[in-house]
């Protein structure tokens, strides 16, 4: 069940969240197929997939009979394109461009920003949420954010109480029980495909130490090519309280 409400949330998509957006192929594999770092049967195996997986076509046509995809892991690499099934694309909702009330103070030219804007569901435009920022590194990184291949980070804030609300299972039980906060474009960009979404932009957004109680101010969005946890997605502010 769970699997089938993520193929659907999917397709509840804004169109109008990043100008000049077309939407993406979506494709599941038909069986178990291996994901190849090149188009070649002997190219290195990056991955093995189960069949029902999730994909995205990086680009529409295939090349020497293998599909360039994106696994809902984000990983990326090329399949054999008979295991592979188009999905049928619905046709996009007429969805006016989301502009956050002015006296909010959310950026929305950061929406030009995010890495695969359709894969978010935005449930508020713009919300203030304050916490305390606890490590998400698993103490791997000094500054307790995951840096993510997008240029991304992947924080994580212990919400006060009044904002629990915010959470759900995907919060609980991939996440630690905390909020997710990408501050966009904060690292080098080491994915290629995301390369063109940091261009021409670069990061304001000040990242408090870990153990700092804060002000996050941003989108409030629901990741569904993941875990389908709650995130603020892109912050656009931190202010240490």
């Amino acid at each position: 069940m769970r699997i089938a409400l993520r193929r659907t949330v999917l397709f509840i998509l804004l169109l109008g969240l990043c100008p000049g957006f077309t939407w993406a192929q979506q494709a599941t594999t038909k069986r178990a197929v291996v994901l190849r770092r090149d188009p070649s049967k002997s190219a290195p195996i990056i991955a093995h997939l189960a069949k029902g997986d999730r994909l995205m076509l990086v680009q529409m046509t295939a090349d020497s009979g293998f599909y360039h995809i994106e696994t809902e892991h984000d990983q990326i690499g090329w399949a054999w394109s008979a295991y592979v099934r188009l999905s049928p694309t619905p046709p996009p909702p007429p969805t006016p461009t989301p502009t956050p009330p002015p006296d909010t103070g959310c950026d929305a030219s950061l929406w030009t920003h995010v890495y695969h804007s359709y894969r978010l569901i935005v449930h508020q435009q713009c919300v203030a949420v304050t916490g305390t920022i606890v490590d998400a590194s698993g103490g791997g990184e000094p500054d307790g954010v995951r840096h993510e291949a997008d240029g991304d980070t992947h924080g994580w804030l212990k919400v006060d109480a009044q904002f629990q609300n915010l959470l759900n299972a995907g919060n609980q039980n991939d996440e630690g029980g905390n909020l997710v906060f990408e501050i966009i474009c904060k690292f080098p960009v080491t994915q290629a495909d995301a390369e063109t979404a940091c261009a021409n932009y670069t990061d304001k957004v000040k990242l408090p130490a870990v153990g700092s109680h804060v002000r996050i101010l941003g989108v409030y969005v629901q990741d569904t090519f993941h875990g389908q946890w709650m995130e603020i997605h892109p912050v656009t502010s931190i202010a240490v309280q």
